[in-house]
């Protein structure tokens, strides 16, 4: 009986498994039926292929500062340069291509939040699973560092670390990752301790296998989902910051701008009627983090499971 049965459990199993819906149909099903989630995720590719192809699309390298003719300095939109070419977004004081300089500029935001926040959160996730495992000491350290860090506005705490190691992009992105990894840590910690009392870890556990083997084989792949979801949002708040450290003047330098600096560029010449030379870039940067936070609330609310069954 039991060998006429086991092809049919197999096909069972295996009709089964056809049938579940595969990672584009989950992610398809995630943003049908909503406009603006769809339009959000739109506009990040946008964003991500201009930055990525910024060198083919602009009309010139706005790091190369033995090219700029400070003749061409504060020109208005549609202008034409010295070169002859027609500057569409207009030009800063030091004779930058607006246009230009907000597409490699978008190219360093993106390059600096995706590299500090996939880095926080690999460290999160790591410190998260580390404190729900190890009950004791290690987790009452782990857990404290984590509530000193919380206890310190993110901006504030960068401001710290710039202020001791210096400005620079990889400072900037030191930065970035310190105030990163405390609310992923938070975050797996919680899951991780509820996924511990569940009977598949008792199991694993009576089958003699080892913390760090529970940890890796069932642990992680059970508590990384929360932190996927709100990994967009954290890219968002990165984003944010490092426009914000820039604008500062503690950011990036200034021989590659990113968008915050910019923004801070022409915040002198905005009453003198040169509003393009900061408008541009504050619109990229507003767009840009617009498309990521409405994408990151469809992907909070598709994982909601009480908000899923209405979809």
């Amino acid at each position: 009986m039991s060998a006429e049965t086991t092809p049919v459990d197999a096909g069972t199993l295996a009709q089964r498994k056809s049938k579940e819906p595969s990672f584009a149909e989950k992610f398809r099903k995630a943003f049908r039926g909503y406009p603006s989630a769809q339009i959000g995720l739109i506009g990040i590719i946008i964003f991500v292929l201009l930055a990525i192809f910024a060198p083919l699309i602009a009309p010139q390298d706005p790091y190369d500062q033995m090219r700029l003719d400070i003749l061409d300095g504060l020109l208005p939109p549609g202008s034409k340069l010295g070169d002859g070419t027609v500057s569409l977004l207009g030009t800063d004081a030091l004779g930058r291509d607006i246009f230009s300089a907000v597409l490699y500029g978008l190219r360093i935001s993106l390059v600096v939040a995706l590299v500090a926040v996939i880095v926080g959160s690999i460290i999160g996730v790591f410190m998260g699973l580390l404190a729900a495992m190890k009950a004791g000491w290690v987790e009452t350290l782990i857990m404290r560092t984590v509530d000193l860090k919380m206890s310190f506005p993110g901006i504030l705490l960068a401001l710290m670390v710039l202020a001791i190691f210096g400005t620079g992009v990889d400072k900037v992105i030191f930065a970035l990752i310190i105030g990163a990894w405390a609310s992923e840590t938070r975050l797996v910690r919680a899951v991780a301790m509820s996924e511990l009392k569940k009977e598949y870890i008792d199991s694993a556990k009576l089958a003699g296998l080892s913390d760090m083997r529970i940890m890796w084989r069932y642990l992680f792949p059970n508590s990384i989902s929360p932190v996927l979801v709100v990994l967009p949002m954290s890219i968002s708040g990165a984003i944010g910051t490092e426009a914000t450290l820039s604008f500062l003047g503690v950011g990036v330098p200034i021989t590659e701008p990113s968008l915050g600096l910019l923004i801070a560029n022409g915040n002198d010449y905005i009453l003198s009627g040169k509003w393009w030379i900061s408008i541009f870039p504050g619109l990229v940067l507003v767009g840009l983090v617009l498309c990521i936070n409405v994408v990151a609330d469809r992907l909070r609310d598709h994982a909601n499971p009480y908000l899923r069954g209405k979809d």
